[in-house]
């Protein structure tokens, strides 16, 4: 069912929230990961995409905080979210905006997919064709 504006208002602050949550978190183990790095030792692949990711949603969360302090300026960020649609820190993304993403970059390698073994198929052919 329809949901009342005080129940939204209670969802959208809840997300708020549990985003900054996660940021304050992400954040507390990425100053970890750069404590580590400066008394020498060495990040695994996994630990350098998290850095990585971090800092990113630092840096995004600049833009973000204007929307969020700025009375009245929310009603304006689904207008730049689709014009920066990379600019939300990923701790604030909702589930399914990353289910939304997850399938566009499947769609994408399946075409790569699809592309390559079409290539290699006429790549085939032509050897054959080549040496037959």
């Amino acid at each position: 069912g329809k949901k009342s504006l005080r129940q939204r208002v209670v969802d959208e602050l809840k997300h708020y929230y549990d985003g900054f949550h996660l940021l304050w978190i992400d954040t507390k183990v990425a100053a970890r990961m750069v404590w580590r790095l400066l008394h020498g030792q060495v990040l695994t692949r996994r630990e350098r995409r998290r850095l990585l990711r971090t800092c990113a949603d630092l840096f995004r969360l600049v833009p973000f905080l204007v929307f969020v302090i700025v009375p009245f300026m929310e009603f304006l960020l689904p207008v730049f979210l689709k014009l920066f649609p990379e600019m939300l820190p990923s701790t604030f993304e909702t589930e399914s905006k990353k289910e939304e993403k997850q399938k566009k970059k499947l769609n994408a390698k399946l075409e790569l997919a699809k592309f390559l073994r079409e290539t290699i198929v006429e790549m085939a052919k032509r050897n054959k064709a080549d040496t037959g």
